[in-house]
């Protein structure tokens, strides 16, 4: 895979094999964020981690119950925040660019279902 953008409502994904340093993008239609290979990975890595934990924990939660869950590692955060079935992502950079953006509850799962299509690990 070269080169890749993945576009829904609410949500950009993007990839270009041939960037020296940045080859992943990551955003929205307000925002971008281009992420270098560690980066990618641990969004990827932390967003799937998320959301198992959210299938995990909704069986044992009320109907009416939220949730706010956060994942780190040392280059990014994720919090997903809001009902178990509808819940919207987060995101902080914690490298020296030092960026945020976040995703609607709408756009998450095709953001996730996105990522998964351009996963490099």
């Amino acid at each position: 895979m070269q080169r890749v953008i993945k576009l829904g409502q609410g949500w950009r994904l993007g990839w270009d094999a041939t960037a020296a340093t940045y080859p992943a993008l990551v955003g929205n239609e307000a925002w971008s964020l281009e992420l270098t290979l560690a980066e990618w990975q641990d969004f990827c890595r932390l967003f799937a981690q998320l959301v198992d934990t959210i299938a995990a924990l909704q069986s044992e939660l009320m109907d009416s119950e939220a949730i706010a869950i956060e994942v780190e590692s040392e280059l990014l955060w994720l919090e997903a925040e809001g009902d178990p079935t509808a819940y919207s992502l987060h995101l902080i950079l914690l490298t020296g660019r030092r960026a945020e953006g976040s995703w609607t509850a709408a756009a998450v799962p095709e953001l996730f279902a996105a990522m998964q299509t351009i996963a490099v690990f």
